[in-house]
């Protein structure tokens, strides 16, 4: 029996070893940028700790239930067991610490399910980095797998695990045999009941101890720095923590009780229809081209305070157009940055709504209500539109045409890690546009991709900074080809929306708390706008559809989530943006900044707002019941 519980204790031990090895290598690849000091090196693993003995809880489970079944049965192939589930473990567990050091620094917060999303795609995930990081990735996971396997290998030892003890075929003396057999019995009552009592510690290191709340990741937040809080997480439970919550939408942030939830959400004005629209056209039916500008956020647009030198031609295009000053990505994703301008439907911060044809199929969008409206309609991108489900919601939701990179020359498509560079898709956008005739009105969107990690691009204006460089080269394309199509007859009767799908973290400072992180440029341009001119009120992305059909009098009640930024109906400007475990709230009065896994408020500026923070909890919760109801 003492054997088998140091066994049980070295293999839950070996687990709980490396995750709390792992945190400094977090912090060391990750913690540039987030002022840590050595009292942080400590704090993180001591605060970690809870969750990294609750996944060791889970992980010694089965072990712990062969250990007891092996006091009353001999299990022979025991060893090989253990060898299989050491192996699988330690793999897995070695692609989930690793790939969780490595995303970060491209998602900034902790790997969780919104990884599953993106697992049918490989060769799509593979071009957002070189081969040398991908094969320095790989050796790490190699070294870590291994390392896991030898440490739970050395827990068991030699000694065949299930091994019950030596048994005697004879026994000369039937008394004596019948003592043995009756103490023998009694001791395998007694380590039955110890291992009983050693399963309720594990239960209880799954649980997260004896209080009322269970082990869940805001446990282990403990900092105003998110950073600390997102390195003391143990990313193997943040991940099947939040796959465990992605297909029950409708009972996620379940924040107030019904009546309290429709009460707050009214409050928000949320408007959809267009009544005495502020004109913003020269025409009711121009030809509509969508530009969604991959990453191209703020941060790269002087005129909202970012970096002054990256986009001289969009700061340009500001003078020429409608410019809406104040507008919000609402996630940090494409995937949902396309939905959310296509379709108007707000981001969710656990699920890709692309990601699930059954839900997507239902969305309404601009391709639909333009088809409705007599126009032509089709969708272009230089990569996989296969990538995240792309196409099937294209397809579903009214786009008559997908082109994608296998519609380009072979020896185009790998201009970019992500398929054809932007320089020969805004060519291809331009032969178009220019090549259809007056007749049948025509709606076209357009995903850039070469602004997007790696971020190699055939341009050198910003050395020593590859995003900006690459946000440049996109500024570049997009001057050279509005310059260009102003020059045509399709120019008159052409409206051009130019809108990102999201921002970036750039610089790498700067952080969910800050609002810049999600604010984004969107442009009107064309012979179609009536005169250029700025709209400063706080808007997000999801309300184009809404905007767009508003000003061409083309009914839009069935876009729920989006608001006619120009019509009188449009009372309470707001916008909120979301990632995997929070939420920011914008509108007249400031600024809120809500973590979902601690519970915290992260910002709150320029004063405390409860108002702000119940109107975010509401409108999240709206959002997920209206998901779990299609």
């Amino acid at each position: 029996m003492r054997q088998r519980l140091l066994i049980l204790f070295r293999i839950f031990a070996a687990f709980v070893a490396v995750f709390v090895m792992m945190k400094p290598v977090f912090m060391l690849y990750n913690g540039t940028g987030h002022g840590l000091t050595w009292v942080d090196w400590f704090a993180v693993p001591a605060h970690g700790l809870t969750l990294d003995l609750t996944t060791a809880g889970y992980l010694t489970a089965l072990p712990w239930l062969a250990l007891t079944v092996s006091l009353w049965v001999r299990i022979p192939w025991a060893r090989l067991f253990y060898a299989v589930y050491t192996g699988v473990v330690a793999l897995l567990l070695a692609l989930i610490l690793i790939g969780d050091t490595c995303l970060y620094s491209f998602w900034n917060f902790k790997l969780d399910a919104t990884v599953f999303t993106y697992l049918d795609s490989p060769g799509d995930i593979a071009a957002s980095i070189s081969v040398g990081y991908l094969l320095a990735g790989l050796a790490a996971v190699a070294l870590l797998a291994g390392l896991t396997f030898w440490l739970l290998r050395l827990a068991v030892g030699r000694k065949p695990l299930g091994a019950t003890g030596k048994t005697n075929a004879v026994t000369e003396n039937p008394v004596a045999a019948t003592g043995r057999t009756g103490s023998t019995l009694m001791k395998k009552l007694t380590a039955t009941l110890v291992f009983i009592l050693a399963g309720g510690l594990l239960f209880l290191a799954i649980r997260g101890g004896v209080g009322k709340s269970t082990a869940n990741v805001g446990k282990v937040y403990y900092s105003s720095n998110q950073f600390l809080n997102h390195a003391a997480v143990n990313p193997a439970f943040s991940l099947f923590y939040s796959a465990g919550k992605m297909e029950d939408f409708a009972s996620q942030c379940d924040f107030f009780p019904e009546p309290e939830r429709a009460r707050i959400f009214a409050s928000m004005q949320y408007d959809t229809t267009s009544v005495a629209c502020d004109t913003l056209l020269r025409t009711p039916r121009p030809n509509v081209l969508v530009i969604i500008m991959e990453g191209f956020g703020g941060m790269f647009v002087k005129s909202l305070g970012g970096h002054p030198d990256v986009a001289p031609n969009f700061e340009r295009l500001l003078t020429k157009g409608v410019f809406f000053t104040n507008c919000y990505a609402n996630s940090f994703r494409t995937d949902r940055g396309v939905v959310s301008t296509l379709s108007g439907y707000p981001a969710l911060t656990t699920t890709s709504v692309m990601k699930l044809p059954d839900k997507s199929r239902t969305l309404p969008s601009i391709a639909s209500s333009l088809a409705a409206a007599g126009y032509q309609t089709d969708f272009l991108y230089g990569g996989d539109v296969n990538f995240t489900n792309m196409n099937s919601y294209l397809l579903a939701t009214g786009y008559q045409r997908v082109y994608g990179d296998t519609d380009f020359p072979a020896d185009t498509r790998r201009t970019h890690d992500w398929g054809v560079t932007d320089r020969i898709t805004f060519d291809r956008l331009y032969e178009m546009v220019t090549s259809r005739r007056d007749g049948q009105p025509w709606h076209t969107a357009f995903l850039t991709l070469a602004s997007h990690e790696p971020w190699k691009v055939p341009y050198s204006r910003i050395p020593n900074d590859e995003k900006a460089n690459a946000m440049a080269y996109l500024d570049d394309c997009l001057g050279r080809f509005v310059d260009r199509l102003r020059r045509s007859p399709q120019w008159r009767n052409l409206l051009i929306v130019c809108l990102p799908d999201h921002g970036i973290l750039y610089p790498d400072s700067l952080t969910e708390v800050h609002p810049l992180r999600n604010h984004i440029p969107m442009l009107w341009l064309g012979g179609a706008v009536k005169a250029p001119r700025r709209i400063d009120k706080i808007c997000n992305q999801s309300d184009l559809p809404a905007t767009l059909l508003g000003q061409m009098g083309l009914p839009h009640g069935q876009f729920g989530f989006s608001r006619d930024v120009t019509s009188q109906t449009y009372c309470y400007p707001c916008a909120i943006s979301v990632w995997g475990s929070g939420m920011a709230f914008y509108d007249g009065s400031g600024f809120t900044v809500f973590d979902l896994n601690s519970g915290q408020t992260l910002a709150d500026s320029p004063q405390p707002s409860a108002q702000r923070l119940d109107r975010a909890k509401a409108f999240l919760q709206t959002s997920f019941d209206d998901l779990g109801a299609r």
